[in-house]
């Protein structure tokens, strides 16, 4: 089965690069170890209608089609062979636990070095409009009549700022504003997006917000790649994914304290790249919580993977 990818970097000689560019909509074969403009899939719209039908896994008692399609949207310093295992990692752990959806990945200009930090946040919000027009909306626009298919979002470290600024963008112009669109959950893991952007009063976060069902923010007091004292993160006010949300959010929201989860289980786990900033990606317990996020059919505070702790929920195993 091919790997469904949506790249907006720009391509030279025959490979993509590290700039922003045109939106390519890709196939790539589960044989190959790379991302090539060579993948692109045919036209835009047989594209769609060939992942939305694939997402489709049952029909409802009213006759109506229905399924899943989680994005994921990656962080920065992410070169397209992470990007692609991560991919597979995602893909692969969620069909363990029962996941019969669509996987598509968001691959925008990341470089492989973490010097590239500044300039990757540029480029992430250069390219975060197309998240919403060729991904999000074209998905809603394209949904036959019959067909329900929920969109979600999965977006790890600086790839939580592409989606914030893609809808407070997306809110800006009258076009897309007057267009109805939404997506089902939305899910931050490793959020390089300051606390205090994602309070309920913040116009940062308003559109986020009012076009979710619910958002989800797993974080970690021990994420090292998120500490203040990060050379290139000096003066960036404390993040997401290390402290958690506000105090003053919105009931849509809920944060999920992994702290005691990962410090308990640190020695055994295995990531791709920092393992505090990134172990959640093929995490066996984090990813049957996703899972149950992703269907919505338990109360986000009944969900066997979350204990009620000091007043808030925390991640374990479940008992």
């Amino acid at each position: 089965m091919a790997d469904h990818v949506i790249c907006v970097r720009n391509v030279k000689k025959g490979k993509f690069g590290n700039e922003p560019g045109a939106t390519y909509f890709l196939d790539v074969p589960s044989a190959s170890q790379k991302i090539l403009p060579a993948h692109r899939a045919g036209k835009k719209k047989a594209w769609f209608k060939r992942v939305l039908k694939e997402a489709m896994v049952d029909t409802g008692a009213d006759g109506t089609g229905y399924g899943d399609i989680l994005v994921f949207v990656h962080g920065y310093n992410n070169d397209q062979k992470i990007v692609l295992k991560r991919h597979r990692i995602i893909r692969k752990s969620l069909r363990e636990v029962g996941y019969k959806g669509v996987v598509v990945s968001f691959d925008w200009p990341s470089a492989d070095s973490a010097l590239n930090y500044l300039e990757d946040r540029t480029d992430a919000k250069t390219t975060a409009i197309k998240l919403v027009d060729d991904c999000i909306r074209a998905f809603a626009l394209m949904q036959e009549q019959g067909c329900r298919i929920n969109v979600h979002l999965l977006a790890h470290s600086t790839g939580a700022y592409v989606v914030r600024e893609a809808f407070d963008d997306a809110d800006d112009r009258p076009r897309v504003a007057a267009t109805s669109w939404t997506v089902s959950q939305i899910m931050f893991i490793g959020g390089d997006v300051s606390a205090r952007s994602m309070d309920a009063d913040n116009a940062k976060s308003s559109s986020i917000y009012r076009h979710c069902v619910r958002l989800t923010n797993y974080s970690s007091p021990y994420d090292a790649a998120l500490k203040l004292s990060n050379v290139k993160r000096i003066g960036v006010a404390p993040r997401v994914g290390r402290v958690g949300l506000p105090d003053h959010i919105p009931a849509k929201a809920v944060n999920v304290n992994c702290g005691p989860y990962y410090q308990a289980h640190a020695d055994s786990m295995k990531a791709l790249g920092t393992k505090s900033h990134s172990w959640y990606i093929g995490d066996a317990v984090f990813t049957r919580d996703m899972y149950y996020t992703i269907q919505g059919d338990i109360d986000r505070h009944a969900i066997p993977t979350r204990q009620e702790q000091g007043g808030g929920l925390v991640l374990c195993a479940e008992e």
